[in-house]
């Protein structure tokens, strides 16, 4: 199976090709979507040619998420705590955006192992800003203790008005996605797909990975969540991470796999469906090829020197 990368392609192209011209100035603005109707958008000025302007636009958030000044909870520590002085956030920022930052070139380390590492966190903030309530909580999970004036259960927004659900304790956190789609077909893949996943991790080398669940109706983890949130209709899957799994390095993985799963369940669904849509063509091809050859050979017809046609009996 494939995993989605955090760093936008789009983002560290536009990163790379600039700094390779930095001493040009170009006039640039720029638009981009990726999945879960994430939005960016990327400004150069002649005036100041060091200068990019990083705009962001997240999903909706329904209406059981926190968000503060726009943002989810604990996003503009995440964005201070991982790129330092080289970024600097506007505010308010622009109009029909969430966030706004100024990232000045000149400031990037000298060194290329450690620039090319920001350029890439860069890239990634996506996942630190729509990551960051989660890492809170993870990171509190490190220390085997529950983040203060914490709800017994957290929404969190992953995709535009749907949310998904966080059960801090102090061994564990508890992790409930409603798994939504809109086309029937897409529906029953993913149903499929899910019940799959869950058998697939019971195997013997997955015994470290953190155990997972899936039910047709909403766990009891969901107890005093919205009714509005509680409607799925491709069932609802549980992770259930512990300390082991956000050790260390392994905390920045576990927050991006958990951030995109819908959007990894839903690459895999299209890939599938696109995958049986192959294979019927090359079965039709194949059958239509074995009646044309079923067919019987024509006798060809002779005409005289009248323009009259025969057939010559044996």
């Amino acid at each position: 199976m494939i995993l989605l990368q955090s760093p936008s392609r789009f983002l560290i192209q536009i990163l790379m090709n600039r700094l390779q011209n930095l001493e040009k100035g170009v006039e640039m603005d720029c638009h981009s979507v990726e999945f879960d109707d994430v939005r960016y958008r990327i400004q150069f000025s002649t005036k100041e040619h060091q200068i990019m302007v990083l705009s962001m636009a997240i999903p909706a958030p329904p209406p059981e998420t926190v968000f503060i000044g726009g943002l989810p909870l604990g996003a503009i520590e995440a964005i201070k705590l991982a790129y330092g002085a080289v970024v600097q956030i506007l505010d308010p920022p622009k109009d029909g955006y969430n966030l706004t930052i100024k990232l000045n070139l000149s400031k990037l380390p000298t060194d290329e192992e450690k620039r090319h590492a920001l350029l890439v966190k860069i890239a990634s903030v996506r996942e630190v800003v729509l990551g960051a309530p989660l890492r809170v909580v993870l990171k509190h999970l490190q220390s085997r203790t529950v983040a203060p004036d914490i709800d017994r259960l957290v929404a969190l927004v992953h995709r535009p008005k749907e949310s998904f659900f966080l059960l801090p304790q102090a061994e564990k956190v508890t992790v409930v996605f409603p798994m939504r789609f809109k086309d029937n077909i897409d529906t029953v893949l993913a149903t499929s797909f899910l019940q799959e996943f869950v058998e697939a991790r019971r195997t013997a080398g997955l015994n470290n990975a953190p155990p997972c669940l899936w039910s047709p109706s909403p766990p009891l983890e969901l107890r005093g969540a919205p009714i509005q949130a509680l409607t799925a209709n491709a069932g609802f899957v549980t992770f259930v991470i512990f300390p082991r799994h956000v050790e260390s390095r392994k905390l920045d993985r576990t927050v991006w796999s958990l951030s995109s799963f819908h959007a990894y369940v839903s690459y895999h669904v299209k890939c599938s469906e696109g995958f049986m849509h192959t294979r019927m063509r090359r079965r039709v091809e194949s059958l239509i090829e074995a009646l044309d050859r079923a067919k019987p050979d024509v006798e060809k017809s002779k005409k005289t020197a009248h323009g009259r046609s025969f057939k010559r009996r044996a």
